[in-house]
């Protein structure tokens, strides 16, 4: 009897030991995953969604300011024709 708790006391520990190993190996496929496809995003010219809107919001901001400033400047045009 006590050589069959034995035996299942060595499954078990042999069978933590195989899931722990799979465990880590998962992280580490997950880790070159997610590098590879940095890689490719980068290499490919694309950017991330956060660096977009904030491009996309500083351009709208450019373009509100363009805008006033040539209606600042056409009143001005028109202050100086008179």
């Amino acid at each position: 009897m006590q050589s069959q708790n034995r035996i299942f006391d060595d499954l078990a520990r042999l069978s933590g030991g195989a899931l722990s190993a799979l465990s880590g190996l998962k992280q580490e496929i997950e880790a070159m995953i997610r590098d590879r496809l940095e890689r490719v995003m980068t290499d490919g010219g694309y950017v991330r969604r956060e660096e977009f809107d904030v491009v996309r919001a500083m351009a709208a901001e450019a373009r509100a300011e363009q805008e006033r400033l040539a209606a600042r400047l056409a009143e001005l045009e028109r202050q100086v024709a008179k």
